[in-house]
């Protein structure tokens, strides 16, 4: 009877940072200012681009999404983690926890595709630029973010319907500020082969699938650049995928850290931190501090 109270269980405790007051504080107001700032820069990217006509193109369409799936990760992660800073008991019920690792595996998966369908569009735009609009129609580029989101939405419930099969009797305390899928595998008293099976079948895939694009696409740009005779159009091309070149990197060594495996449930929480909180805060400075259009329109709209 005692074994079959606990795998019903359906709420789990987030242990998070620390228990220390003044760092509890602290912690609070360095991750309410991320948030915040976090939400601006994004979501005001989103906004600049959908009433600039001028960055109605498949570049800015694809920023705008990736903005939003930014904003998506933000929302899913930072809310519960700053209301646990000051909540005596840090619960988080079974479906608030599969909710937020739903949207977390959304947003995450569908910035792969994101910024694989940006590098290809860089591929294009530089080794092929006079039959860029051709290869690369505002058709396609919607189309190629619809299938960004069905890809992400569809490996979300897949994962989160693996997880729903699992029954956790062992603890209901979550070593994490969030609910991530190896402190739940942790806690299940149901094996999780076929779960990390899963991980293999359907994420590896897309991992592997997205940097293979991205690396042939910027592999195929420099050479294109190297082959250029104007130091014009050299500093131009790079300029062009700079701020591109700097979020992917960014965002990919942080992936293949955070996706190793972990014997040790605590360290992975600074990856975490950067993967679900830093990374989200620096895309929207990274393409407008390094965009010329982004700073004239910025410009032009803080005149008007």
């Amino acid at each position: 009877m005692d074994k079959e109270n606990q795998s019903l269980a359906t709420e789990f405790i987030l242990i998070g940072f620390t228990d220390r007051p003044v760092l509890k504080s602290l912690l609070f107001s360095v991750f309410f200012a991320i948030y915040l700032v976090t939400m601006v820069g994004n979501l005001g990217l989103v906004a600049l681009i959908l009433m600039e006509r001028r960055l109605h193109t498949p570049m800015y369409i694809f920023l705008g999404n990736l903005a939003l799936m930014d904003s998506c990760c933000a929302c899913a992660i930072t809310p519960k983690m700053l209301e646990n800073f000051f909540s005596k008991d840090r619960m988080i019920s079974l479906y608030e926890c599969m909710a937020q690792f739903y949207f977390l595996c959304l947003a995450e998966t569908a910035d792969c595709f994101l910024l694989a369908a940006m590098a290809y569009d860089r591929y294009v735009a530089i080794c092929s630029p006079l039959q860029y609009h051709t290869l690369m129609s505002k058709k396609l580029c919607l189309q190629m973010t619809a299938g960004a989101y069905i890809a992400s939405n569809l490996h979300s419930m897949i994962h989160v319907g693996l997880l729903l099969r699992l029954t956790f009797c062992r603890s209901n305390q979550i070593d994490h500020f969030f609910c991530d899928i190896l402190p739940l595998y942790r806690l299940s008293c149901t094996d999780p082969s076929i779960n990390e099976l899963m991980i293999y079948i359907f994420s590896m895939p897309i991992q592997i699938f997205t940097i293979a694009i991205v690396l042939f696409s910027y592999l195929c740009i420099l050479f294109t650049i190297f082959k250029m005779k104007s130091k014009e159009g050299r500093g131009k091309a790079f300029s062009t995928c700079a701020s591109h070149f700097l979020s992917v990197s960014i965002f990919y060594i942080c992936l293949l850290m955070y996706i190793r495996p972990f014997e040790e449930g605590d360290k992975d929480i600074p990856v975490a931190v950067f993967y679900t909180i830093v990374v989200p805060l620096l895309n929207p400075f990274i393409y407008s501090l390094r965009n010329k259009e982004v700073i004239n329109v910025l410009k032009r709209c803080s005149v008007c």
